[in-house]
């Protein structure tokens, strides 16, 4: 299936839900159909791209005037099974939490953790998603799309992909060139639980043996009790990374804010809570006209109606400052920020 448009409405094609339009949008549910609009549409090449998903990790401040492509491809397929493993094949149009839910439910372990993260399962291999210890690189074995420059179908090994904390190859080196239309994760049938992480454990206990359905229940039970439905009040979910700085700055805050949350990074690093960071500056539960912070969860900016894109934005920069100004620690943020300030 082909939906072509101009001028097109994104209100309800991102989770902020601020308004803006899109110049030109395209979506397809079929490899092939965006081959055929490669070699029929020429002038595709003059426009600014943007590859469009679910739009949970994006904010618009105006108005887009390139071409949005959307590859809404759908189906979840058994690629092979061993005795230990199982690697599907999943289109990049998926719902993530729906392909979570399927392998809860098939006793496939892997990805548990990651239940109800919003998006679609193409941006959750673009964004490297992670929760609760997880983290979705784990679990992909490859990751199939288009490249535009080219126009021809490449298949990236896991190891091609450069992941880290919330970063890749396609989020970066091939921002809006490569078009994923499949990813192939892997999953076991013999699943090692990660519990370790907050109140985890104790929130599975609550539902009974600890087992894929019960860490599910708790991890959406957990995410429920902080996190504001984007239906109801729009939002991306974590608007900023949590930070990493070096070992010697980590120690130095430590010495001077005892109670300062830290977590183990990679080689000689550490990383820090950035929803703790912003609300000892106070930013939690503030509000201003319609956009603010989450009363639960300082990380958490929020459209409250009708707060433009911009105004989301400025009170994002003004935390940013606050945070760097008290801490001397740098936010970068997680969401996408999309058009040009005036």
């Amino acid at each position: 299936m082909i939906r072509s448009y101009t001028d097109y409405p994104l209100q309800k094609h991102h989770t902020f839900g601020t308004s803006a339009t899109a110049r030109y949008y395209f979506e397809f549910t079929e490899t092939e159909d965006m081959k055929g609009f490669l070699a029929t549409n020429r002038e595709w090449k003059n426009h600014e791209i943007l590859i469009l998903g679910e739009g949970s990790n994006l904010l618009f401040i105006n108005d887009f005037q390139g071409l949005i492509i959307n590859p809404n491809i759908p189906g979840i397929s058994i690629a092979y099974e061993d005795r230990n493993n199982i690697w599907l094949e999943v289109g990049a149009g998926v719902k993530w939490d729906d392909l979570v839910e399927y392998a809860v439910f098939n006793g496939w372990g892997g990805i548990e953790n990651l239940s109800l993260i919003p998006g679609k399962v193409g941006a959750a291999a673009v964004q490297n998603i992670g929760a609760y210890g997880m983290e979705i690189q784990t679990q992909i074995e490859s990751v199939s799309g288009i490249d535009l420059e080219t126009q021809t179908e490449i298949t990236f090994e896991e190891s091609e992909c450069e992941y880290s904390y919330r970063d890749s190859i396609f989020k970066n080196k091939l921002k809006n060139r490569f078009i994923i239309t499949s990813v192939s994760i892997k999953l076991d049938k013999f699943p090692e639980f990660i519990l370790n992480y907050g109140d985890l454990k104790t929130e599975t206990e609550k539902h009974g043996a600890i087992n894929l359905r019960n860490i599910r229940k708790a991890v959406i039970a957990i995410r429920e009790s902080k996190l504001p439905d984007p239906k109801v009040y729009g939002n991306a979910g974590s608007f900023f990374k949590n930070p990493v700085v070096e070992t010697p700055v980590a120690d130095q805050l430590l010495a001077t804010y005892p109670k300062m949350p830290q977590y183990p990074g990679s080689v000689n690093t550490r990383k820090l809570a950035a929803g703790w960071l912003i609300e000892q500056c106070g930013w939690k539960g503030f509000r201003r006209g319609d956009a603010g912070v989450h009363e639960k969860q300082a990380l958490v900016l929020v459209n409250y109606g009708k707060a433009s894109g911009k105004e989301i934005f400025d009170l994002s920069e003004e935390i940013r400052q606050s945070v760097q100004e008290r801490f001397g620690v740098e936010l970068e943020r997680e969401v996408n920020v999309i058009g040009s300030l005036p």
